[in-house]
């Protein structure tokens, strides 16, 4: 005798509301337990395995798999349940609407997953990290993509489901017709925004990690969604700005091509400063740092003013980072040196005073520090 008989046969010795208790919770305790198994068996391989799509999975499918597969199970023996033609539907209904939903999660979940997989392949420690950080903003912005449609998707999906609502529904899907023209031009704004992700994403001025400056901040390129940008600042602080704002605005990418980076830092002294005594001081003190990647290195007077001239001092870093702080050690080591060693070469303001007494006008030179 086939399952279907045997269970069709159990339940005439059952009254109809127990025998669909007994039923529905049977399913689910044999949904949760299957669950269970493999929820076990996964967490067994997280354990002795560095793979990181197990630990993904757990984390990630664990609370939709929790609703899912009891409601597969739930939605098995439906069929078998004595129920009503009115209460069939409807319980089926709900068993239905909940599948859809939970199924969605999965779905989102399998994204995440994937997401998560491939951030682990792509990894942003690397010193020369533009390839990463290049797929990296694709990826993240794929999966809000991803995530969107799904989302949409599940709202179709359910309002097909019903018999008054699909008309509803299909619209959803289609997406045409004088409402969605209507909404577009309302929504001008957050449609722009959502274009200019798209250019963002595949175009690339910049990318995840990137160094900015936007707004006279410096920062780094914490996230980018389908319609803002967040930049995290060096304070910490988080400037948001609509994503529509990198296309239309300029701004600094300090990393577009390559992390590496070229510091300058500039000095104002007196005319009597020995230059070379300097320029060596300052290769000295380059060479023994460990922020100066070896590329480059150049002191050099680029200026005449009336009271001082420029020195500019050049070296080149690893990353933005290296960069900044190379430029200080810089600032500060030979500053002291000059206070040290040339005091009187800091800037100094001259006057020229003549004699009243004296109608020659014989020049008295009176020098201010």
């Amino acid at each position: 005798m086939q399952l279907p008989d045997q269970l069709n046969q159990l339940s005439t010795h059952f009254s109809p509301l127990l025998w669909n208790i007994l039923l529905g919770v049977a399913s689910v305790f044999f949904g949760i337990l299957v669950r269970f198994i493999l929820h076990g068996i996964l967490s067994y391989y997280t354990r002795y395995s560095s793979h990181i799509v197990f630990k993904s999975i757990v984390k990630n499918l664990k609370g939709p798999a929790n609703f899912f597969i009891p409601l597969f199970f739930l939605n098995m023996v439906v069929p078998f349940m004595v129920l009503t033609r009115t209460e069939g539907q409807r319980f089926d209904k709900a068993v239905e609407i909940g599948l859809i939903l939970s199924f969605s999660l999965m779905l989102i979940g399998i994204v995440k997953v994937s997401e998560e997989v491939l951030y682990n392949k792509y990894d942003l420690k690397k010193a020369d990290n533009l390839r990463e950080r290049k797929i990296r903003t694709q990826l993240q912005f794929v999966r809000q993509l991803v995530v969107v449609g799904i989302v949409m998707l599940t709202a179709a999906a359910i309002l097909l489901s019903f018999e008054n609502l699909r008309k509803i529904g299909a619209g959803l899907l289609t997406g045409v017709g004088i409402g969605g023209i209507i909404i577009g031009f309302a929504a001008q704004s957050s449609l722009s925004n959502l274009l200019a992700g798209f250019q963002i994403a595949f175009t690339q001025p910049m990318r995840i990690d990137d160094a900015v400056v936007v707004e006279g901040e410096y920062g780094n390129v914490e996230e980018i969604t389908l319609t803002y940008v967040v930049v995290r600042v060096w304070d910490q602080r988080r400037l948001i700005l609509p994503i529509r704002y990198f296309i239309e605005k300029p701004f600094q990418n300090w990393t577009r091509t390559t992390s590496e980076l070229l510091g300058t830092v500039f000095f104002y002294l007196d005319f009597s400063i020995p230059v070379g005594e300097l320029r060596k001081e300052f290769d000295r003190l380059i060479e023994s740092s460990p922020l100066w990647d070896k590329r480059v290195k150049a002191l050099q007077v680029t200026d005449m003013k009336e009271r001082s001239v420029e020195v500019r001092t050049l070296a080149s870093a690893r990353n933005s980072a290296d960069a900044f702080d190379l430029r200080c050690y810089i600032r500060e080591t030979l500053m002291l040196f000059i206070q040290k060693n040339y005091p009187e070469s800091f800037p100094k303001n001259r006057s020229e005073v003549t004699n009243s007494n004296n109608n020659q006008g014989i020049p008295i030179d009176l020098i201010k520090k």
